[in-house]
């Protein structure tokens, strides 16, 4: 049975001026990270002046058989760096992807790990390295917050789409092989090590990919500085950066890929996006899209960017403020701040329809709207610290509303 609103409100609020004490001891950092065209090529040399050697390479089957990934085992080759190579052919990483890839690790002696994909491979890699400290635990075990409390071995991660942010997140989601809940671990200690931003390998995304990463992205910035409680001014400022950045490249990524300035400034972007929501958090756009890809097989980013206007404008008045802050960092104007945050939601929506996305989805069946219902709510109350408490009424509203 639900709680009261009242008391539902008073427990999670409760809960964030708890957590947002304790994060002041949680050692958030931002990865050290290579940044520019051809820096995979570096990758090995930088390594072996580290002292890390005998790696897991964590990739995608696709881009192993595209040549993507050779530039950087050449560069291991040349520095005499040993590496074993597991590859994955699903969208989203699932339980069993980490049992295997967790066991390739310890069988063949590996001591580090360097992942290199999408966000899907890094957070794969990421609870594989979960696994290498804590081997008897299940991946079920792992997910929630603070569960790994342990460092994790060295850890490089190298995203090829310029969204997800995990190559410096605490967070990895995993998909329940079994039941297809998609759930997090959720662990500073998670953050990777370094990461390389190369724009090079952004360049060959189809446009739809650069589409739904870029809004990824931006959902992460957004969500992070409409939030409450958690942020610092670090935060604040690499969330505007970040929306900024977005606002003023996806379009030149999407219509034009190899425009390597573009592609750079996307990569940034998610870059300072996944730090922003690293402290700060993500909200219902994340939880209600979590069900989505773990029920129906939807693109996490696409999710994301059908989403993220709709809870934007259902949050109403409360998020008019912040939403109208980001409006003024892209030059969007407004008479005042409730103009300013509507006009910054229909540059979203103006911007996904630009890039060929839907405003709706036509997969939501009635039968599964419940038990969506309950995993938003459970994943996202009490931790996210968003501008208004939902409860299942108000989220069962907005499923309605983005279904066709």
């Amino acid at each position: 049975m639900e709680m009261p609103y009242q008391l539902e409100v008073l427990w999670c609020r409760t809960f964030q001026s708890v957590l947002k004490i304790g994060n002041y001891f949680m050692g958030y950092r931002m990865p050290k990270y290579l940044e520019g065209p051809g820096k995979i090529r570096e990758l090995g040399a930088f390594l072996k002046k580290k002292g890390i050697n005998d790696v897991l390479v964590v990739t995608g089957s696709g881009m192993v058989r595209r040549g993507q990934v050779q530039p950087m085992l050449d560069g291991f080759e040349r520095s005499g760096i040993r590496y074993t190579l597991q590859t994955f052919d699903t969208t989203d990483p699932t339980s069993d992807d980490v049992e295997l890839g967790y066991k390739t690790y310890k069988e063949n002696g590996c001591k580090s790990i360097v992942a290199i994909g999408g966000g899907s491979r890094i957070d794969c890699a990421k609870g594989i390295a979960a696994k290498a400290v804590h081997p008897r635990k299940t991946v079920a075990q792992l997910q929630g917050l603070l569960k790994v409390h342990w460092p994790i071995p060295p850890f490089v991660a190298i995203p090829t789409t310029a969204g997800a942010g995990s190559e410096t997140t605490v967070a990895a989601v995993i998909t329940d092989s079994a039941t297809h809940r998609k759930a997090a671990i959720n662990d500073p200690f998670l953050i990777p090590k370094y990461a390389v931003l190369d724009p090079e390998l952004t360049v060959g995304l189809p446009p739809f990919t650069t589409a739904t990463t870029g809004m990824d992205a931006l959902a992460h910035a957004v969500e992070a500085y409409t939030n409450k409680t958690y942020n610092t001014k670090l935060e604040n400022r690499l969330a505007k950066e970040a929306v900024k950045l977005i606002h003023d490249n996806i379009l030149k990524a999407f219509e034009d890929g190899s425009d390597l300035e573009a592609r750079q400034n996307m990569q940034r972007g998610a870059f300072y996006a996944g730090r922003a929501f690293t402290r700060g958090c993500v909200g219902y756009v994340h939880a209600i899209g979590h069900t989505l890809g773990g029920l129906y097989g939807v693109a996490h980013g696409l999710a994301m960017a059908v989403l993220l206007p709709h809870v934007m404008r259902e949050f109403g008045a409360s998020a008019h403020k912040r939403l109208a802050e980001l409006a003024d960092v892209c030059g969007i104007g407004g008479a005042n701040e409730a103009e300013k945050a509507n006009a910054f939601i229909r540059w979203i929506e103006e911007t996904n329809k630009k890039m060929g996305l839907p405003d709706k989805f036509d997969v939501v069946q009635d039968k599964d709207i419940d038990q969506m219902i309950t995993w938003a709510k459970k994943e996202a109350n009490p931790l996210y610290p968003v501008p208004v408490i939902w409860v299942r009424k108000d989220f069962r509203r907005l499923i309605e509303s983005i279904r066709k």
